[in-house]
């Protein structure tokens, strides 16, 4: 029987961050946990390229775009949607997650899900560095597992 896993060991090449600037104070943080644990397993600062984006709708786009190109391991796309007095934040999660979903797909390249979908900002800030760790950080980590695991499929 053979089985394949992948690894936290990063794969050559370049690797790309999509990130929102709407609630830049939670996304921030998302971007410096996903940068710091892509640098603490062997990815150079020089092999990743940060686009910033206006919200958490966007990013698929600018996702599909730089998964679409063959220059990226992985896309790995950081946001946070906290809930507000209307559905409006449920209408973008779904949106934002099917769409990278079928990025992955279309495309062959790893996009991670690291886009936090909170009640409240307290809820966000703990996923964003606090008390529930880093999603940023599960984002990358989650890049690198898929990069290397995609690289040792036949």
């Amino acid at each position: 029987m053979n089985q394949y896993e992948g690894s936290y060991e990063a794969v050559s090449g370049r690797w790309a961050i999509v990130v929102s600037r709407y609630n830049r104070e939670i996304t921030s943080r998302l971007l410096q946990g996903a940068t710091e644990t892509l640098f603490e397993h062997g990815v150079s600062s020089e092999d990743v390229d940060v686009v910033w984006v206006p919200g958490a709708f966007e990013i698929p786009l600018a996702a599909q775009r730089l998964a679409g190109s063959g220059r990226y391991r992985a896309v790995i796309c950081l946001g946070a949607v906290i809930q507000g007095q209307t559905m409006h934040d449920r209408q973008i999660n779904r949106a934002v997650s099917l769409q990278l979903a079928q990025v992955a797909l279309q495309t062959g390249v790893p996009v991670t899900l690291g886009v936090l979908s909170c009640y409240t900002r307290q809820q966000a800030l703990a996923r964003a560095g606090g008390e529930k760790g880093n999603r940023g950080s599960e984002s990358a980590l989650a890049a690198l597992e898929m990069a290397s695991l995609l690289q040792r499929l036949p």
